[in-house]
């Protein structure tokens, strides 16, 4: 026993499968905050006198913060471990969780959830840097696939749970939710995860050793353009994320139709990501997100041609939406797998600052996206478009101008 970081999880060790459903939960808690309350944006934009698409910034105000908070919990748990650092995101989650469904004017809800964002962002920040602890390569890609499968099945559900909760209570019941939850699984992982941080790799926490490991874990060539590339391709999905509700209830008049409509979207990236599990260690994480990339260019520039047409429909609208949705289950844990495999022995720090990047860069583009909705699917569709060719070229970076390469070897130790 090492430095005092004894716990009622300490001696104990916890299954691959038991790893993967907890970080997925622990991931999906962020996911049900975001999208429970999209079904209610229009009950609380009343309830607290909103106007126009400002409802919006309830979403991305979390989302952009979120990114900013990313930075801090990978350099502590890098020092401390990943354990307590977990731990107190959670319980900010929680807290801020039932002050939101406390809240009394708009303004003060965007500042608590601004602070969720950025205090709790360690639920979605840590979670790479634990797997990465027991595993690399593309190992790690059919990990992440399996968390991310579970994890995006919140979403698919989300609104559908926010829609039954809004038949009972108000918008307020639904942070209410957040808040249960969150005690949940903090008490899952407060019994059961063991710490994965080894002794010899702990770090210092100085600005200098802090900042020299995380511009080493972005200025690495091969690594960089998987993670700004994620970070642009993601930002056309938030942009759809915090247009959804109006696109779905005002341009295409169907209302009552939203949770399905979005469950659709969501659930195809569940089914991509579980059949990425399947076959990504065979094919390797290259292949498979590279092809992805090409497909889901196309697909967008299909949306764009059905954006312009007079009087697009919501059967032609969804289809394609969940198809792109599906291709960005392939492209997303295999960008972060690669761009995390170089770093085992600084996982926090890299996911930390990549987490920033994504999240912050994508925040921003889908705010951006989410705020010039014109009554119309073309913002979001041209969005689409332009952030896969962007990506590509990125990721052409990375690859020195060559795609499809090879499966990924494991870097560093494999096991905890």
């Amino acid at each position: 026993m090492s430095n005092g970081m004894a716990s009622p999880a300490r001696a104990k060790s916890i299954g691959e499968r038991e790893l993967i459903w907890m970080m997925a939960l622990l991931m999906a808690l962020q996911a049900f905050g975001i999208d429970a309350i999209l079904p209610a944006l229009d009950e609380l934009a009343l309830a607290l006198s909103v106007e126009g698409n400002d409802r919006q910034f309830v979403v991305g105000i979390y989302l952009l913060t979120a990114g900013l908070g990313a930075l801090v919990p990978g350099a502590l748990a890098d020092r401390f471990g990943r354990r307590p650092v977990l731990l107190c995101s959670i319980a900010v989650y929680i807290a801020l969780s039932i002050w939101s469904a406390l809240a009394t004017t708009f303004e003060g809800l965007i500042a608590i959830r601004a602070a969720q964002g950025f205090f709790g962002a360690g639920i979605v920040a840590l979670p790479p840097a634990i797997i990465r602890d027991r595993v690399g390569g593309d190992k790690m890609a059919r990990m992440m696939s399996l968390i991310f499968v579970i994890f995006l099945m919140v979403p698919a559900i989300a609104p559908s749970i926010g829609e039954v909760i809004l038949l009972f209570a108000d918008w307020r019941a639904i942070f209410a939710a957040m808040a249960v939850q969150g005690v949940i699984i903090g008490t899952w992982v407060w019994f059961r995860l063991p710490e994965s941080l080894h002794p010899e790799n702990r770090q210092p926490i100085r600005p200098k050793a802090i900042g020299r490991n995380m511009l080493s874990a972005l200025r690495l060539p091969s690594v960089s353009g998987y993670v700004f590339g994620s970070a642009v391709v993601f930002g056309a999905l938030f942009g759809f994320i915090n247009s959804s509700q109006q696109l779905i209830s005002e341009t295409f008049d169907a209302p009552d139709l939203f949770p399905i409509a979005f469950g659709v979207c969501a659930g195809s990236m569940a089914l991509a990501s579980w059949s990425n599990s399947r076959i990504v260690e065979r094919f390797g994480a290259r292949r498979v997100s590279h092809t992805a990339l090409l497909t889901f260019i196309t697909v967008a520039a299909v949306q764009v041609w059905f954006a312009f047409q007079p009087d697009e429909k919501l059967w032609q609208f969804v289809p394609l939406m969940a198809i792109n949705m599906a291709l960005l289950g392939f492209i997303g844990s295999n960008f972060g797998s690669i761009a995390m495999n170089p770093f085992f022995s600084i996982a926090g720090a890299a996911s930390s600052v990549h987490g920033f990047v994504r999240l912050t860069l994508a925040a921003l583009i889908g705010a951006g996206i989410g705020y010039a909705y014109d009554g119309t699917a073309k913002p979001l569709a041209l969005a689409l478009l332009a952030g896969g060719f962007v990506t590509l070229a990125l990721v052409l970076f990375s690859e020195r101008g060559k795609l499809f390469g090879p499966p990924e070897p494991e870097m560093g130790l494999g096991s905890s």
